[in-house]
């Protein structure tokens, strides 16, 4: 029976596009042809490696552990999703439901196919994305993490899940034996207590770094700053190394929506921008690492050591400090009581599919703040936004003010929360400093953000905010320059930065330009 939640979504068409007759006879070309009767499995939960498959005739049903379906692909539809591209587990099961006829192109090869043909790529990439998000809104797929609200590993192993948008399930209770949380795997492996690396490993995402490792280029944060100066650095030789604590594609990676990037009049997702750029900086052989957590930078005239947190080290001939910005958080008691179960700090697949019908409150004035009210609008929450100017156009997109109009979010002036009120973990309403009472279900909160810059512990000069000076305010020939020589800045993190994705992604292939010119200076040294 397919699914409830799927029978719903808007996004099954997306995922569920067919191959053009001269895709398939490309895809013939890379792969081999094979067969398969009805009842055959071509992989399940828990596997870590599968072809690409091309269906030519007869159709496979995609089930999760319980047997419930949710996809069926039939003559030129295909099969997988991100997991085939990133080496992640596989969260689902694919059953042959008709006797097939189909292509299979292994995954190596594929890479190589999409990364030539621009349309496949669209085509492939978009359905993977869709999958992805279809398999977040599901119950009982992915990992299950056991562990009560109170516990914080049991918080920061969730937020690492939603951040990587992996699929997963969450029983709020203390486990059985051990400490919380419990993580049961895809395929039966459990993990007592793990830290988000163990639970990266064991998932199989990213690399895992030797003790030391010796680069080019490391860039540190893994942003829109980050994945620009990672596709530039590595597609022009550089020796190129960008290391993430988090995600892949920093919090832009959470924006429902991005209206205003060029070349995409359409929108695009903060999810598929990010993938694409991963996609593409791996596409040049830049080394991607996650979750690997900088804790100190020391500097020396010809090489600069990052210290990692589990014990490794990069050695790097230039640093490239994009490590952003973090989420402020509400100055209320008891935020933290709330935080992860009804406060939100992104608005996903995770925490949408619980808000249908209910009042939510997005807090913020800026454009992530409008994109989420705007999303979680669409998917059939009663949304309020709440922020503290006198007009919201001070600090709101025109296009995204009216786009609120549109969708039928209510917006308040001068609208700050005093107060938080619930139980079990559960908001119930707020008090704002006015004195009036709101009822909420939900909080979503965007209230500006603090540099991400703690780590580097004094090494480079900051403003009084602890933003990153660079160029004439730091000292430095070059305008991303900080005040060290072969330490560059970008993106988020950088003072007088526009906190706007596209310039990002600008400053970070800027900075690859003064990267060469620095290594030149070093050569003639």
């Amino acid at each position: 029976m397919v699914h409830d939640a799927i029978t719903a979504s808007r996004d099954r068409s997306a995922a569920s596009p067919t191959l053009s007759p001269a895709q398939l006879e490309r895809l013939r070309a890379l792969g081999q042809e094979r067969t398969a009767r009805v009842g055959e499995v071509l992989y399940r939960v828990g596997d870590r490696a599968y072809p690409f498959i091309a269906i030519l005739a007869g159709e496979v049903a995609i089930v999760d552990m319980a047997g419930r379906e949710f996809l069926r692909s039939g003559p030129s539809g295909f099969l997988g999703e991100l997991n085939l591209l990133t080496g992640q587990t596989v969260f689902v099961t694919a059953v042959v439901t008709q006797s097939l006829h189909y292509v299979a192109v292994e995954r190596a090869t594929m890479h190589a196919a999409l990364f030539d043909d621009g349309p496949l790529s669209e085509l492939v990439l978009s359905a993977f994305i869709a999958r992805r998000e279809m398999l977040q809104q599901l119950d009982g797929i992915g990992p299950e993490i056991v562990g009560p609200h109170a516990s914080d590993e049991t918080m920061q192993i969730l937020a690492f899940a939603r951040s990587n948008r992996i699929p997963h399930t969450w029983t709020d209770s203390q486990p059985p034996r051990g400490r919380a949380p419990l993580v049961r795997l895809p395929g039966g492996m459990e993990l007592e207590c793990p830290s988000a690396g163990q639970l990266a490993r064991a998932l199989g995402i990213g690399r895992e770094l030797s003790l030391r490792e010796e680069v080019d280029l490391v860039v540190v944060g893994a942003g829109p700053a980050g994945l620009g100066a990672a596709v530039y650095g590595a597609s022009e030789g550089l020796d190129t190394m960008v290391v993430e604590s988090t995600a892949l594609g920093g919090q832009a990676g959470a924006s429902r929506r991005i209206e205003n990037y060029l070349g995409f009049p359409g929108g695009i997702t903060g999810s598929e921008l990010t993938s694409r750029a991963v996609m593409q900086a791996r596409k040049f052989e830049a080394r991607t690492a996650t979750p690997y957590r900088a804790v100190s930078l020391k500097t020396a005239s010809r090489e600069h050591v990052i210290q990692l947190e589990e014990g490794h080290e990069i050695a790097a001939r230039a640093v490239l400090i994009a490590t952003g910005a973090e989420y402020q958080r509400l100055p209320v008691d008891r935020l933290s009581d709330y935080e992860g179960s009804s406060v939100f700090y992104a608005a996903g697949p995770p925490e949408a599919r619980e808000c249908p019908g209910e009042r939510v409150a997005v807090v913020g004035g800026g454009n992530s703040a409008g994109q989420a009210a705007v999303w979680l609008a669409r998917e059939g929450a009663l949304v309020t936004l709440l922020h503290r100017r006198d007009d919201l156009r001070e600090t709101m997109s025109d296009y995204l003010v009216r786009e609120l109009g549109r969708s039928g979010v209510e917006i308040r002036d001068r609208s700050e929360i005093a107060e938080l009120h619930g139980d079990g973990g559960k908001v119930g309403a707020v008090t704002l400093k006015s004195g009036e009472r709101l009822p909420f279900s939900f909080l979503f909160l965007f209230l500006g953000a603090r540099p991400c810059a703690q780590w580097l512990g004094g090494a480079v000069r900051t403003d009084e905010d602890g933003f990153v000076l660079t160029g004439a305010a730091a000292g430095a020939e070059d305008l991303l320059g900080t005040s060290v020589t072969g330490i560059f800045a970008a993106g988020d993190v950088r003072s007088g930065s526009t906190k706007r994705c596209a310039t990002a992604v600008g400053e970070g292939a800027m900075a690859v330009q003064f990267v060469h010119e620095h290594l030149a200076r070093l050569e003639r040294v």
